[in-house]
């Protein structure tokens, strides 16, 4: 006897359809924006408002979560490598040498000096990320190269009165410095060329090294608090911690492209992106990762994840939005 009646199969199929709808629907999805040269920085402070960065001093903001972006000159043809705001309406903005600050959400941006003419006799400075452990004390960190633009040593700039002044500290490592990221007022990590990791629990006032087991390139830094954190890098190098980086574990993948960004939306849920439109995501608090179709071959250089939506950007003005 069938067990299924001619309306329940009419019914399964409406279902199974609508299911695989849903299915096509979700994930990442390109998205147009006019930009012949890289994005590297997209952040939002809200599910409306975010703001993408890049080449040539290239910034642009949406109202409207995304589907429509503009263009906003900051007067700068610097390559923005960061974009942070410490809260909605505190941001900052690192292009090169300079350092932009925003106290409107970012309707209006103000250059301020991060460091002095003839400061830096041995090189010329090159800032990649910004971080602010509360709203008086935070860092811009890069490196110092020469007129080859070859890296002569690590740089770190410290403020303590919101980025009104800046001054440079000392750290053990001379290896280009490329993101950090801070856990509360006093936890803080760097990571850096050749798999160097610095730490901190004083609020940037004194850092040390980690020992990160790899010589490769790290890139990114995500910590979701005191204890769990990532870092990614070259070869498809993935590394977790749970005691706020006393010891840094490799999660397995079978990826060997240089990651570039990771970012969680939540204490479970996890991305990372980087070179030739790699994808990957974790659902278990990044003990184990799986690629994603991205549809694109492209260079991914930045990423921000939400609750229920994320943004990537890359080479060639890509721009891509993801449903969860």
């Amino acid at each position: 006897m069938n067990r299924f009646s001619t309306n329940s199969i009419v019914i399964l199929l409406v279902i199974l359809t609508a299911a695989a709808g849903t299915f096509a629907q979700s994930g990442w999805r390109s998205r147009k924006i006019d930009k012949a040269g890289d994005l590297v920085a997209v952040y939002f402070i809200n599910a409306k408002r975010g703001f993408i960065a890049g080449d040539d001093g290239f910034l642009a903001v949406t109202n409207d979560g995304g589907s429509n972006w503009k263009k906003h000159e900051i007067g700068t043809r610097e390559n923005i490598n960061e974009i942070y705001f410490r809260n909605d309406k505190n941001g900052y903005l690192v292009a090169g040498r300079k350092l932009f600050i925003t106290s409107d959400s970012g309707n209006t941006w103000r250059e301020t000096v991060i460091f002095n003419a003839g400061e830096f006799k041995e090189g010329v400075p090159e800032f990649l990320s910004i971080r602010f452990a509360d709203k008086n004390r935070g860092h811009a960190i890069g490196s110092v190269l020469n007129k080859k633009d070859e890296v002569i040593d690590s740089l770190v700039m410290r403020t303590d009165d919101g980025g009104a002044t800046w001054h440079r500290i000392k750290v053990p490592s001379k290896r280009e410095l490329f993101h950090l990221d801070f856990s509360g007022r006093s936890d803080g990590w760097i990571v850096g060329d050749h798999g160097v990791i610095l730490a901190t629990n004083d609020g940037g006032v004194s850092w040390r090294l980690q020992n990160s087991g790899t010589t490769r390139a790290l890139y990114n830094v995500d910590f979701q608090n005191d204890n769990i954190g990532y870092a990614v890098g070259g070869g498809g190098t993935i590394l977790r911690t749970e005691n706020g980086g006393e010891n840094w574990i490799t999660s397995p993948s079978n990826i060997r492209s240089t990651l570039l960004r990771v970012d969680f939306a939540d204490n479970n849920n996890g991305w990372i992106v980087g070179r030739d439109g790699t994808v990957l995501r974790s659902s278990d608090k990044g003990r184990t990762w799986v690629q994603q179709a991205s549809n694109t071959k492209t260079h991914i250089y930045g990423l921000f994840m939400m609750k229920k939506t994320g943004w990537a950007v890359g080479q060639n003005g890509s721009l891509f939005e993801y449903d969860r």
